[in-house]
């Protein structure tokens, strides 16, 4: 029961600003302009500077497992190409693809679940350590499938495609800012107290914009027309990610923080940047939306599920 209410605790917050963001639109407050603009201003400004304030301040130096980075690495990769591959053969409508895709294999590894791993064990080198191995691949792959999905790309080569999949990995915000925290993690750079502190003021609107800009432009009847595939995404994002790696890792000898730090990166919601990437790079955002909003909901069964299985078996 304590880790169910803690995994209510974390989750229905969240869900919750993503409510009043829709309420606010419903009552005028908020229209499809500031949508557009708050979305833009996330992608660009907010969630590059929350990734690189969390990498910039681990030592990496003395923290770094390659074991681990590469194990996140590995399951990150084999989870978005073999959701890729069944999605090409299975989904029917293949506008849904990019968005499809990408939110049944992204979790929100940076937002969430720090907040999990930092409230089962204080502060933790293994939350940032996880964000290395996977959170990079997350954008570099979404980054790739929204491209070569995305609905005004349908008619461009696939050498065209390639290129145009590569300049927007090498100028995504996203990993730029990763590649910077590192940098700064590992040379040390002690950044003055009034350079800290901005960079904390502005990390800490990432989440809650990003919730408020994702309820505000959520589409009700549109979603309710898209049950089907959000449920099918959430199932695979919720259980079967975990299912097939988690017991992976305990092969591997992945306990305590690194496990909770896996599960996280496995079986936590999907994060809600893949909305706002999904509408930036022309995809379906009604479908990420609603997968967004599904797996919020639900993961606070599924995650509890998945940590008391965990702790009855001694991995946690």
């Amino acid at each position: 029961m304590e880790n169910f209410i803690f995994s209510l605790n974390v989750t229905i917050p969240i869900f919750l600003v993503m409510v009043l963001g829709w309420g606010l639109k419903q009552r005028g407050m908020l229209n499809d302009d500031f949508v557009a603009a708050a979305n833009k201003f996330n992608f660009n400004v907010t969630l590059p500077v929350l990734l690189f304030r969390d990498i910039s301040s681990v030592d990496i130096r003395a923290v770094f497992d390659l074991e681990y980075v590469l194990f996140c690495a590995a399951a990150s990769s084999v989870c978005f190409w073999l959701i890729w591959g069944g999605t090409k053969l299975f989904l029917k409508d293949k506008s849904m693809t990019g968005a499809f895709v990408q939110a049944s294999f992204r979790s929100s590894a940076a937002v969430m679940g720090l907040a999990f791993i930092q409230n089962l064990y204080g502060q933790s080198a293994m939350g940032p350590l996880m964000i290395i191995g996977a959170v990079p691949l997350y954008n570099i792959y979404s980054v790739i499938v929204l491209t070569f999905e995305g609905a005004a790309e349908e008619k461009e080569a696939n050498s065209d495609k390639i290129r145009k999949a590569l300049r927007n990995v090498l100028k995504n915000p996203i990993i730029i800012s990763i590649f910077l925290g590192l940098l700064a993690s590992f040379f040390e750079i002690d950044f003055p107290t009034v350079m800290d502190k901005t960079v904390a003021n502005v990390a800490q609107m990432a989440t809650p914009l990003a919730l408020i800009s994702l309820g505000a432009g959520y589409e009700g009847r549109k979603a309710l027309a898209k049950i089907k595939p959000s449920f099918a995404a959430a199932f695979i994002k919720l259980v079967v990610q975990p299912a097939l790696f988690v017991p992976a890792a305990a092969v591997m000898g992945f306990t305590g923080e690194k496990m909770i730090g896996i599960l996280i990166m496995l079986a936590s919601p999907t994060t809600p940047s893949c909305y706002i990437m999904a509408k930036n790079m022309k995809n379906d955002g009604t479908l990420t939306a609603s997968i967004v909003v599904m797996t919020t909901l639900l993961a606070s069964f599924t995650l509890t599920g998945w940590i008391f299985l965990l702790k009855t078996m001694g991995y946690i």
